[in-house]
């Protein structure tokens, strides 16, 4: 599979449900574009393992929290003033340009931390996705469920 990480998490993530899945499993606290990642890697027959996600989880950490969250969060502040502010509504959408340029540079950084990692036989989906999810997709079991069988579907056709 040569598909580049960006082609597949669109696609992922316009599959039914997993927009859903996806912001149910953010609020618990997973970080989606790691678990996109995770998927990503499963469909290249990426072995996971404890290793292979630290590496990710750091090559993850800091541009989330230092680049992606804030600027969620200030986008997701300025909803309610922006249903009556046009100026504010146009700012409002380019951080929503920029959120999602910095969560596709948070994509191309987990592709490259883990560029050197062979193919190997077997779908380990499972394993990543629970292992990208952390304590969220515990407590969110049913939308890591919905994001499994997205990707396993995807993986299949």
């Amino acid at each position: 599979m040569t598909e580049d990480i960006w082609s597949f998490a669109l696609d992922l993530y316009a599959q039914p449900g997993v927009e859903a899945a996806c912001l149910e499993l953010q609020e618990a606290g997973a970080d989606v574009c790691l678990l996109l990642a995770g998927a990503w890697f499963a469909a290249r027959g990426r072995a996971c393992s404890g290793q292979r996600l630290d590496t990710l989880a750091k090559a993850s950490a800091n541009w989330q929290r230092e680049v992606v969250k804030p600027l969620r969060m200030l986008r997701q502040q300025w909803k309610a003033g922006a249903q009556d502010d046009a100026h504010l509504e146009e700012l409002r959408e380019t951080l929503k340009t920029l959120e999602l340029r910095a969560e596709r540079l948070q994509l191309e950084r987990l592709a490259e931390a883990g560029r050197d990692w062979t193919e190997e036989a077997g779908s380990e989906l499972d394993a990543w996705l629970q292992g990208c999810a952390g304590e969220a997709g515990k407590a969110r079991r049913g939308a890591l469920q919905q994001l499994r069988t997205a990707a396993a579907s995807r993986a299949a056709s």
